[in-house]
């Protein structure tokens, strides 16, 4: 009988891909608890980049064989190198300091051109530097087109087809994405296109402490990564007024998160995924009613030396929990959350006290 059973068991069917990016595009799900679903990517931003490029050379903003520029600290630079790749563009790319070597290795074999930044432990130093890099090369190359990543909207267009993805998979109950904010392209497409088809669809926003993003670059978290999930800069990217709550959380609440996340559920993600997780779970602890989608940004690769090769001095994520806060004046570490409640950040109220005397 058993193996009648196995034998009239249903195999789904391959998909021969056109293209490595619509291969790597779709994410597994994943999930973590009855109301916790993990939608981990390879390189979330593979979306971001070829829902730009398409746009772009649709419109005739670009045409093939132009060269795309921009700044990144990695998954954004790898995914529009592969866009390029696909659809006959060159590239070029201002590189963080954080870019590791296995990241340079694959851009420069794809074609890109890669200017790094050098070693600085000042990543505020390292974007702006990265932005004057891009102008500089603006200048020299006007037939360049500047991507914008952290400014231009085109960035979102990509995130509705993940939205139609998830709305087909996690069909009729209310969600909840959480995801680290970064550009604000993401977590703000993605929550964008969900509300569509139902406004009531939250947005929960994860950031390092250390960002201007959402106010508390007065911190300083020296271990903090901060270039992929908060910013040392403004991005015109973020719309503040898309997210319903915000988390501030330490590098070592993040890292236990990561590591927590290997450990109970053999999923090896990124830093931002971790981080993400540990929101997620406080949430849908409180709100138990809606499914929590969990943005899983990338692998764990880049993140073997900081995080998960020192896993044994990581705190336990089951003991931690965030202060809950009023403003940001009563913002601290190691970890507090706060209702956003869809407010832009001008808001009287979100300014700190410090900032509205001056």
């Amino acid at each position: 009988m058993k193996a009648q059973t196995a034998a009239t068991t249903s195999i789904p069917a391959a998909v021969v891909h056109e293209h490595i990016t619509d291969a790597i595009k779709t994410p597994s799900l994943i999930r973590l608890s009855p109301n916790t679903v993990l939608v981990r990517f390879e390189t979330l931003k593979v979306y971001a980049a070829l829902g730009a490029v398409r746009h772009l050379l649709d419109t005739g903003i670009i045409h093939k064989g132009q060269t795309l520029v921009d700044s990144s600290s990695g998954i954004y630079a790898l995914a529009l190198a592969m866009a390029c790749n696909r659809y006959g563009l060159n590239c070029h790319i201002v590189a963080s300091t954080t870019v590791d070597a296995a990241m340079r290795a694959q851009l420069e074999v794809l074609g890109v051109t890669v200017d790094q930044m050098p070693p600085s432990e000042d990543l505020r130093l390292d974007q702006s530097g990265r932005v004057a890099r891009v102008r500089e090369l603006l200048a020299a190359r006007p037939d360049m087109h500047w991507m914008r990543q952290y400014h231009d909207p085109v960035h979102y267009l990509g995130y509705a087809e993940l939205a139609g993805l998830l709305r087909a998979a996690l069909p009729g109950g209310p969600l909840t994405v959480v995801g680290s904010v970064g550009t604000g392209a993401s977590t703000g497409g993605l929550a964008q296109a969900l509300r569509h088809a139902d406004p009531a669809t939250r947005l929960v926003g994860v950031q390092p402490f250390g960002s201007v993003t959402f106010g508390s670059d007065r911190f300083t978290d020296p271990d903090a990564i901060i270039a992929g999930i908060g910013s040392a800069i403004p991005f015109g990217n973020v719309r503040h007024d898309l997210y319903d709550r915000v988390h501030w959380m330490n590098f070592e609440h993040a890292r236990a998160a990561a590591v927590g996340l290997l450990r109970e559920h053999a999923v090896f993600a990124g830093l931002s995924t971790g981080a993400a997780h540990l929101a997620a779970r406080w949430e849908a602890e409180r709100d138990p009613a809606r499914t929590h989608v969990v943005i899983g940004a990338d692998t764990g690769h880049r993140y073997v030396a900081k995080v998960f090769a020192a896993h044994r001095d990581a705190l336990d994520p089951a003991g931690l929990a965030p202060v809950e806060i009023g403003s940001l004046d009563e913002l601290a570490l190691p970890w507090s959350t706060m209702d956003w409640q869809r407010r832009g950040h001008a808001h009287p109220d979100l300014i700190p006290a410090q900032e509205r005397a001056s």
